[in-house]
């Protein structure tokens, strides 16, 4: 691991902007490895308190069950809680929360009220075309997971997982280029008041997340050792 440079103040909470592809996952573990950071999914952050049967957690249940949208609200109470483990003391990387601009302000009371700020916004960015044809083309092993495309990369014998040698693969009803062009757009127009919110506080920095996975690891590395030090 590489570690974070000690620091006197809170943690670290890092918000990490990017559209369905463009990596944030694999880029969130690898960051978490290097410095110790934990990764807070929303989706995975209200399983979690549903889960649990926290008091935010249930009410959560009780509005996903009548269909309905988890409130900012409730999100924050679950993030709060999260927030307040000891695993979280080197700092956060936050995926999936703020999606606009009024959810960031109400992030940013959240902290202000334990001591603590976003130390810095990081957009993966991408070029739409290539995008579509990177999500359109991804497909799994149907019994290990292992990721592969269509283009980029197949398995070395054809039909065969290079991991686990299983012969069955599948893909996400999602991952075509309609479904993805479709949230590439609702991405941009849902995303770029956010982004202007970063910049305008002079905490966004932007990663070429079209580049290969290990350049992008390298640059989002150097951001965090640069806000965080």
């Amino acid at each position: 691991m590489t570690a974070m440079p000690d620091r006197i103040g809170a943690p670290a909470v890092l918000i990490l902007l990017g559209p369905p592809g463009a990596g944030k996952g694999t880029q969130a573990r690898k960051l978490e490895q290097d410095f110790g950071l934990v990764q807070l999914s929303t989706g995975d952050l209200l399983r979690a308190a549903v889960a649990a049967g926290t008091a935010a957690g249930l009410q959560a249940k009780a509005v996903m069950e009548a269909g309905g949208l988890v409130s900012d609200e409730i999100v924050l109470a679950i993030l709060k809680d999260r927030m307040a483990a000891p695993d979280t003391g080197r700092g956060v990387i936050l995926d999936g929360f703020p999606r606009t601009a009024g959810q960031a302000g109400a992030l940013d009371a959240l902290l202000a009220g334990s001591g603590q700020r976003v130390t810095a916004a990081i957009s993966m960015e991408v070029e739409d075309a290539p995008m579509i044809a990177r999500v359109a083309g991804r497909y799994t092993c149907a019994s290990c997971g292992e990721g592969y495309h269509d283009e980029f990369r197949q398995p070395a014998k054809a039909g065969v997982c290079d991991r686990c040698g299983g012969t069955a693969f599948r893909r996400r009803s999602d991952d075509n280029a309609e479904t993805a062009g479709a949230r590439l757009a609702a991405y941009h127009a849902q995303t770029a008041p956010l982004i202007a919110y970063y910049e305008g506080r002079g905490l966004l920095h932007r990663v070429d997340a079209m580049r290969g996975i290990d350049e992008v690891a390298q640059a989002l590395s150097g951001i965090v050792s640069r806000v965080s030090g």
